[in-house]
């Protein structure tokens, strides 16, 4: 017979597994400073393959685990929403390194690393947000967090207008204008997605209290 310990900690998994998927979320981010930081001829998506894979692969665990757990530490549809907004990230940030690596002779030396480095500020505030899950439903701690992840975010879109102003005032290359647009919106889009991970914690938090 089963002591509720006993099942409650079987439950318990679900953190290592979210906090493992936060952590390939910033491994993403780390790599693609890297690549944007390296020599074209030492540019390689082999990173970000991984990332994607281990991503994958988590994103499968967890929701096996919740078809066969019966009692989970946290709501079912609330692991299910984080799993599926941390799983977006990396997806993101891998679309973007490879249009940008097949992009790289058109887009020259145009200024991606800054937003790239919010990126990263971005996950990694968000990995102590899921951090905080297993450590006690602390509301104020996360809001915190969560305030500071928001003002990336709005910090990033300035920051994105202030380039597409640019774009458009002196852009006169059609298909570079392009290339620029799109990749300015990947990334933005990825931010936005740190957000919307965040916003999940913040929420089970918030419910949990």
């Amino acid at each position: 017979m089963f002591s509720l310990q006993t099942i409650f900690g079987k439950g318990d998994k679900f953190y290592g597994l979210l906090e493992a998927s936060a952590e390939s979320a910033c491994s993403s981010a780390s790599a693609l400073i890297e690549l944007l930081s390296s020599p074209a001829t030492q540019q390689s998506l082999e990173k970000f393959k991984q990332a994607r894979r281990r991503e994958k692969n988590l994103f499968a665990q967890i929701s096996e685990e919740l078809v066969n757990t019966f009692v989970t530490v946290l709501d079912r549809e609330d692991i299910e929403a984080l799993n599926s907004a941390l799983y977006k990230i990396p997806k993101v940030v891998e679309k973007f390194a490879e249009r940008y690596t097949l992009a790289l002779e058109r887009v020259g030396d145009v200024d991606f690393i800054s937003r790239a480095r919010m990126l990263e500020q971005a996950c990694k505030v968000l990995e102590q947000m899921v951090r905080q899950l297993r450590k006690g439903m602390d509301l104020d701690e996360v809001k915190r967090l969560n305030d500071q992840l928001q003002a990336i975010e709005a910090d990033a879109d300035n920051q994105i207008l202030d380039l597409y102003r640019d774009i458009y005032t002196n852009e006169v290359d059609p298909i570079r204008y392009l290339i620029k647009m799109n990749l300015f919106e990947i990334l933005e889009k990825a931010i936005d997605r740190c957000r919307d991970a965040g916003n999940v914690v913040y929420h089970i938090v918030l419910k949990n209290s």
